[in-house]
């Protein structure tokens, strides 16, 4: 089959033949049909330093994806061939502390689709029947291949009630603007959204952001605030650039009692002001992938009730141009890149 292959240690993915995978007796043979590039696949892509230390080489990578069963494996029995699926991408142990009691998203054990074993980049990709999602009969085979960043977004924002409240948002990436329609859709009473790019920002904007602030061209959030009627600082603050800087805006520009996720990932040696975030009463929650499965299930009712993240995709190649859809993601002019496999 083919699939996109980190085939040596340098940008890069290559097309290529690989053996077609596996399926063990509780696995399921998923055919792709869509696949979307992730800000993961980014890094593989560039070969950062994080990629150089958790990547093998001449493996296919990718996990964002949906598709159609081709087969499964003999002990299967809550699927069947024919059936639309996506997956949680992260394969958990089953028997660490936090398995034992249903925190699957801590476990430390994870082994990531397409980060420690092959990806989604691919025709065929098999994982076990646990980490299957069923897909609606309704819902777009694009939609269901992004939702696992769509679960990050949902995770980072209805970790806290939302109702009524006004809302921080700092980094308009894929996550962040995503999470600006979760919030809208959960009942916040606003969402101010931060960046340095206007293109992220108008898009944003487009997913339900009420304000947006280029913290690069002058706008502040103190007249973001004013502007919005907020007289006390925002209640719920969602940091998704991995920025100190934002980091120590939402510090700043929160109320007391106010609650944080954090998602961003901090450079070593960053830090805030404690003794603020002390006086304040702050609550802070660090992010990791998606509640298995509560996220899956709380992402499908939004879905199936009317959250529209469809305007987060902004470009559709077939994945034989997919050097074309990383340059464009590259590019930081683009929303989300999805690739078909199989029409």
């Amino acid at each position: 089959m083919k699939a996109l292959v980190k085939t040596k240690a340098d940008k890069g993915l290559e097309l290529m033949d690989v053996p077609m995978p596996e399926v063990g007796p509780n696995d399921v043979l998923i055919k792709i049909y869509k696949t979307a590039i992730c800000g993961t696949d980014l890094h593989i892509w560039n070969w950062d330093p994080w990629a150089q230390k958790t990547i093998p080489v001449g493996m296919h990578v990718g996990h964002e994806y949906c598709g159609i069963i081709e087969k499964v494996g003999s002990a299967v029995t809550e699927y069947k061939p024919g059936e639309i699926v996506s997956g949680e991408g992260h394969i958990v142990c089953g028997h660490c502390h936090n398995c034992r009691r249903g925190l699957f998203h801590l476990c430390p054990n994870t082994q990531g689709v397409g980060v420690n074993r092959p990806g989604a980049f691919a025709e065929y990709l098999s994982i076990p029947q646990s980490n299957v999602i069923r897909i609606h009969k309704d819902m777009p085979m694009e939609i269901a291949s992004i939702l696992d960043p769509l679960g990050n977004a949902t995770h980072t924002a209805l970790s806290w009630d939302l109702v009524g409240e006004d809302v921080l948002i700092t980094g308009a990436g894929l996550i962040g603007s995503m999470a600006a329609a979760v919030c809208k859709k959960a009942g916040a009473r606003s969402v101010t959204i931060t960046d340095l790019s206007d293109y992220k920002l108008n898009l944003a904007s487009i997913m339900g952001a009420d304000r947006t602030v280029n913290v690069r061209n002058g706008d502040s959030l103190d007249q973001a605030k004013a502007d919005l009627g907020i007289t006390e600082g925002y209640g719920i603050c969602l940091e998704m650039s991995g920025a100190p800087a934002c980091l120590k805006d939402i510090i700043r520009h929160s109320s007391y009692g106010a609650c944080i996720s954090l998602l961003g990932i901090q450079p070593g040696g960053s830090g805030i002001d404690w003794n603020e975030f002390v006086w304040k009463g702050l609550k802070m929650k660090g992010i990791y992938g998606r509640e298995m499965f509560r996220t899956w299930q709380k992402m499908d009712a939004m879905l199936r009730s009317g959250l529209d993240v469809s305007p987060i995709i902004t470009h559709r190649l077939p994945y034989t141009d997919f050097r074309e859809g990383f340059e464009v993601m590259n590019s930081g002019l683009s929303g989300k890149v999805v690739l078909t496999w199989c029409e």
